[in-house]
């Protein structure tokens, strides 16, 4: 191999390391940053709920902010009008039943909670579509614009695969429609449909694996370069 080439694949080798690196400072900065969200959700499923925001707030409405916050509401389901968005839970798959939630000067979407495939016909839960005034607590969440991974929300199909305030809300004729929703907490429906209370709150944490991983690769990328600088001819 000619000096030439050398220099170039040590020049190429050097700038993967640098890279290598890069990525693993961003890992280190995703895992403070995860750290942060485990404390900030930890400490606001314990707190006790809050009204949900109303329109007033909306526009300061976020998601490091409010994402999470136990909120309550008062209002009348319109049962008529829910959404069912395809769901994957420890109890198998199924949907999340979105209802809106009228309450004085707004709608609110409520993910009520799960249901399995055998229970998506509104009828077989129809015990669990309470009339009349409800209070709701739960966590706030923010929405989940556009559907999943590959797989787009489907309004005019009726196909949703994600939690998708505006689309929601328009789909479904909704006024003045808050811009999140709410997951309901786990107090039990009639007939034990939906099924409240399975909000994620625990997430993943392998970013020091991931880090240590960049920058051993970056070790070895650097080695690499010198090896090649230090050939002679």
């Amino acid at each position: 191999m000619t000096r030439a080439r050398r220099a170039a694949f040590a020049a190429a080798a050097l700038i993967a390391a640098l890279g290598l690196a890069a990525l693993g400072v961003w890992q280190i900065e995703r895992r403070a940053w995860k750290h942060e969200l485990v404390a900030a959700v930890d400490a606001r499923i314990h707190a006790a709920p809050v009204p949900a925001p109303g329109p007033a707030r909306w526009d300061a409405v976020n998601a490091r902010d409010d994402a999470y916050q136990r909120v309550a509401a008062t209002g009348t389901f319109r049962h008529d009008r829910e959404t069912l968005v395809q769901a994957v839970t420890d109890r198998g798959p199924g949907f999340w039943v979105l209802t809106p939630l009228e309450t004085p000067g707004f709608t609110l979407l409520v993910n009520r909670g799960f249901v399995p495939n055998d229970r998506r016909d509104a009828a077989t839960r129809a015990a669990g579509n309470v009339a009349g005034p409800v209070t709701v607590t739960g966590l706030l969440r923010v929405t989940e614009p556009g559907g999943a991974f590959l797989r787009s929300n489907d309004p005019a199909g009726g196909r949703w695969f994600s939690r998708d305030v505006t689309a929601i809300a328009r789909a479904r004729g909704l006024r003045n429609a808050a811009p999140y929703f709410v997951d309901a907490d786990a107090s039990p429906n009639p007939g034990g449909y939906p099924l409240g209370g399975l909000t994620v709150v625990r997430f993943r944490d392998h970013h020091m694996v991931y880090a240590l991983t960049w920058f051993a690769l970056s070790a070895l990328s650097l080695f690499f370069a010198w090896r090649l600088w230090r050939i002679r001819e």
